[in-house]
C-alpha cells in the first residue's frame, strides 16, 4: 500500500480546480489532467483523514467501466499516460491514480439512477409515496428493489453545500428536452448494464451517480467518475435482505462511524481512527476486487 496523498502538488501544469476528491489541472486546451487523491468527503464535508489508496482503487475501477460501457456512451478518456504530461519527479503523484481527459462542458445536473429504495430516495417515499416526484407502488420496504430503475437527478452543489433533487420538468427547464431525456435514457442504460454485470459477481448496485458534458458540437460524454463505491451503492448480494439497511462495500460504513459521533456534520469533520480509516479502505478494495480482479 502506498503512502496516502490527501493532495496533489503539480507545479508544471496549472491547477484549475480542488473538489471533494479530485484536483483538476490544464495540460492545453483540449485536455485536463485528473488526480484521484485519497480524500473522502461524507455528508458533503471533506474528512481530514485520508483513506489509503482510495484514489488507485477510485481510478482503476472508473476506467474499468469507462471502457466495459463505451458501446453506450463514450467517455472523456483519452488514453494518454498521466506520466507524460507532468515532470519525472511528479510521476509518482499520478501513477495509478491519474488520467488524462478531454475538456467537455460539465452540464448542471447530477444524473441518479435508483434501483431500489434505499437513503435519501427512503425517507423521501416514507413520508411522500414517491421520490423525486416520481410516484411509488406503496408498501415498498427499506432497501427494496424498484419495479424499474428510476431516474433522479440532482442539483450540483457548491462545495460545502448539499445537492438538491429536482423533478423531470426541472431537468428539462435545465437542460433542455431533447437534451433532459438522451440524459435519461442513457443514465438508466447505463445502470442496468452495470447492475446485471455487478450481480454476477456477487454485488448489487442499489443507486449510483452519473455526471455528463457535452463537446464543441453538443455530444455527449460521460465524465468525471464511474460506478465507484464514492459515487454508489454497493451492497454484497449474499447477506442482503430487503427491510434493513444492508452492509455495503461503499462509504456508507464511514457514514456510520461518523453518524455515531456527536459531530454535527459541519466542518470541520472529526478526525478518523485509524482503524476506521483502514475498514474503509479494505471495503474499497472489496469493491474492486470483486468487480475487476
Amino acid at each position: 500500500m502506498s503512502q496516502p496523498v490527501f493532495e496533489s502538488s503539480i507545479s508544471s501544469l496549472r491547477l484549475l480546480n480542488r473538489g471533494k476528491v479530485r484536483d483538476i489541472y490544464e495540460v492545453d486546451d483540449k485536455h485536463l489532467l485528473i488526480v484521484t487523491t485519497d480524500r473522502l468527503s461524507a455528508f458533503d464535508v471533506i474528512l481530514p483523514t485520508p483513506i489509503p489508496d482510495k484514489g488507485k482503487v477510485l481510478t482503476a475501477l472508473s476506467n474499468f467501466w469507462f471502457k466495459k460501457l463505451d458501446h453506450i456512451i463514450p467517455s472523456h478518456l483519452t488514453g494518454i499516460a498521466p506520466e507524460s504530461v507532468v515532470k519525472p519527479a511528479e510521476r509518482d503523484q499520478v501513477e495509478g491514480r491519474a488520467i488524462v481527459v478531454g475538456r467537455y462542458k460539465p452540464l448542471p445536473v447530477e444524473a441518479v439512477a435508483r434501483g431500489y429504495v434505499e437513503g435519501s430516495g427512503w425517507k423521501e417515499y416514507q413520508s411522500k409515496g414517491s421520490i423525486c416526484g416520481i410516484a411509488l407502488p406503496t408498501g415498498l420496504k427499506r432497501a427494496g428493489r424498484l419495479p424499474e430503475p428510476i431516474f433522479t437527478p440532482s442539483t450540483k452543489a457548491e462545495m460545502g453545500t448539499h445537492d438538491e433533487n429536482i423533478d423531470f420538468s426541472e431537468t428539462e427547464r435545465l437542460l433542455g428536452k431533447a437534451l433532459a431525456a438522451q440524459v435519461r435514457d442513457t443514465t438508466l442504460a447505463l445502470y442496468r448494464a452495470a447492475n446485471e454485470y455487478a450481480l454476477s459477481r456477487g454485488i448489487i448496485i442499489a443507486d449510483t451517480k452519473f455526471e455528463f458534458g457535452l463537446d464543441a458540437s453538443g455530444k455527449l460524454f460521460w465524465i468525471d467518475e464511474a460506478l465507484t463505491p464514492d459515487s454508489s451503492r454497493f451492497w454484497p448480494l449474499d447477506t442482503y435482505s430487503e427491510g434493513e439497511s444492508p452492509a455495503s462495500f461503499d462509504k456508507q460504513f464511514i457514514r456510520n462511524w461518523l453518524e455515531s459521533t456527536a459531530w454535527n456534520k459541519q466542518p470541520p469533520a472529526p478526525m478518523v481512527p485509524a482503524d476506521i480509516a483502514q475498514k474503509t479502505a479494505d471495503k474499497y478494495r472489496e469493491a474492486l476486487t470483486r468487480l475487476v480482479e
